[in-house]
């Protein structure tokens, strides 16, 4: 696990190292534990290196025999199994990100299609003078990339790009729509008019710094729900369920978990307790005294019913007011997910206690969670778009600002059409496309290696993923409820942890703590350079003025003033939330 970098001239002259010791320097917070580079000419590599697996020997970059070079930023949790199958490979390491060079000798830019883990992968091969990139097909580790006549430049961080001097701060006004109304932005591109993103299960082959060939490989299986009865069904989950989370188990460093007291978490604690022999480290947020949800209670019944150490973080306003600038800083990628803030604490208490930490990201996804999905499931081809109203509704939702915002994701419907899938499958799909990578895993990575720590996600296999989107609607969605095979395998496997109660979700109470500085806020809100590009000072005080209603709208805007502050003003992000705006303000 770590972070990587490369930089590719495309007149093919040689690369100044000085880039890539600029972008090993954005990149020190995802690699403590060392840094290593390659320089051949024109071609650079850089990997930051947080150790997880083979500590004495997994230094990257990682060479093989015939002179190809990797480095990787991720973890492949069937090493082993591969290098049985690999059996007389010239072996050098006992990394598991050898694998992947090991294979690409063998199978070519094919190499990535067996490997199970997440990861974000450069390898160069003098032979051909060609790299090529991989992303995992969730996209669970992110990798960005810049093209311009003089070089192709790639980095785990966008921010690590625009630190470097290799890409620019201007934004695109489709993605900002985007992010006010969706919560984050889709496809290719990024809010960085210069940045966009390898794609979920992308492979692009680089010659002389030009993309010459791409190719994907897929998170989902092709085909329609099939049969199957309930009991086997259980049967078949309970192999699944424990044969992913003892991969993800694999780690030669401390691992804990993130504990929320819902259904995905609980079934995690549960399957580490029965693989484990000592307690396993189990972290909660709470929000006592606040309209929050609050499941601590519940999380703490669910960890002893399965002899977990349970400890609970407390999110308090307080919290609020001194880190949400800390975190829009670490979201380069932005989403306005008010869940990033009870995240980044989450990591921040486990730091130094664990470097590895489980999640329950994906569940909802591929198990069929979200309430779009029960519609989906009761009124068929009729529910079929995601996610029709934005986050801002009108009249403020027809500003021409925020024109637009829908574009990205009517694409993402228009490419699941015509696949033979149920109209829940299409919506899983999309969001398996979409908002899965670019909200709910960008905010895992960013806030936990913000502290130094690697965040793994056991629904996010894809031997989960195979049993899971091709399951029957009713073993999804029944009686009202998502999940439904999930929670019932919870009920008999643990049923202090309540499966069939109605969850609050893990959302911190940000509409009640702005509402608290409403008034000062609203005009320090209001006067931010970044959002008064966009919206008139007027609509943007009735919103924050109203976020004892409004709060996901007044967070929006709170979060992209603060965040715009950092990456595009380029302030620094000390300070309380007020602090941070007043120096905007001033700045602008």
């Amino acid at each position: 696990m770590c972070g990587i970098a490369g930089i590719v001239m495309r007149d093919g002259r040689d690369l100044d190292e000085a880039r890539l010791d600029s972008l090993a320097r954005a990149m020190a917070h995802r690699g403590p534990d060392g840094a290593g580079t390659f320089v051949a000419g024109p071609i650079g590599l850089l990997s930051t290196r947080l150790a997880i697996i083979d500590l004495a020997t997994g230094d990257q970059p990682l060479f093989e025999p015939e002179g190809a070079v990797l480095v990787a930023n991720g973890e492949i949790y069937n090493d082993p199994e591969l290098r049985a199958a690999l059996a007389g490979a010239p072996y050098r390491t006992g990394s598991d990100c050898e694998s992947p060079l090991q294979l690409y000798r063998r199978r070519g830019v094919d190499f990535a299609a067996d490997l199970r883990g997440m990861y974000a992968i450069a390898l160069f091969d003098p032979s051909t003078r060609q790299v090529v990139l991989a992303r995992d097909p969730f996209g669970i580790k992110q990798l960005y990339y810049v093209e311009t006549p003089e070089f192709f430049a790639f980095a785990s961080e966008a921010q690590a790009l625009i630190a470097a001097g290799l890409a620019g701060r201007t934004l695109r006004a489709t993605a900002r729509a985007e992010l006010m109304q969706l919560k984050f932005t889709t496809g290719r591109e990024t809010i960085f008019s210069d940045i966009q993103r390898v794609l979920p299960g992308e492979r692009l082959v680089l010659s002389a710094g030009v993309v010459v060939e791409r190719r994907t490989r897929p998170a989902l299986p092709a085909g329609g729900p099939v049969a199957g009865d309930d009991e086997a069904l259980l049967r078949e989950l309970d192999a699944v369920l424990l044969d992913t989370v003892a991969h993800h188990l694999r780690s030669d460093v401390p691992y804990g978990l993130f504990l929320s007291g819902g259904i995905d978490s609980s079934v995690l604690v549960a399957l580490m307790a029965r693989l484990t022999d000592q307690p396993v480290y189990a972290l909660t947020a709470g929000f006592a005294g606040s309209g929050g949800a609050d499941e601590t209670a519940l999380a703490g019944r669910v960890a002893k019913a399965v002899g977990a150490e349970h400890h609970v973080v407390e999110v308090t306003e307080a919290d609020f007011w001194a880190f949400a600038p800390a975190v829009a800083a670490a979201l380069d990628d932005p989403t306005t997910d008010a869940a990033a803030l009870p995240t980044w604490l989450l990591a921040r208490a486990a730091k130094g206690r664990m470097k590895v930490v489980l999640s329950g990201e994906g569940a909802d996804e591929v198990f069929g969670g979200y309430s779009r999905y029960r519609r989906a499931g009761i009124l068929g081809a009729l529910a079929g778009r995601s996610r029709t109203r934005g986050v801002f509704r009108k009249p403020l939702a027809d500003a021409p600002a925020l024109k637009g915002w829908r574009d990205g994701l009517a694409r993402a419907e228009a490419a699941q059409a015509g696949q033979g899938r149920s109209t829940m499958q299409r919506l899983q799909a999309i969001d398996c496309a979409e908002w899965l990578p670019n909200d709910l895993l960008v905010k895992l990575d960013r806030c936990l290696m913000a502290h130094s720590l690697e965040g793994r996600t056991p629904y996010l296999d894809p031997v989960v993923a195979d049993f899971a989107f091709r399951l029957p609607g009713r073993a999804k969605v029944r009686g009202g409820l998502g999940k439904w095979l999930l929670r019932e395998w919870l009920a008999r496997n643990v049923p202090a942890a309540e499966p069939f109660a109605r969850k609050q979700g893990f959302n911190p109470p940000v509409g009640e703590w702005i509402a608290a500085r409403a008034g000062s806020l609203a005009t320090l809100v209001a006067a931010q350079p970044g959002v008064a590009e966009f919206l008139p000072p007027e609509q943007v005080r009735a919103v924050v003025g109203d976020a004892a209603r409004r709060g996901q709208a007044a967070w929006s805007l709170v979060f992209y003033a603060l965040w715009h502050s950092h990456h595009v003003l380029g302030l620094e992000a000390d300070g309380s939330v007020e602090d941070v705006l007043d120096a905007a303000g001033r700045a602008g």
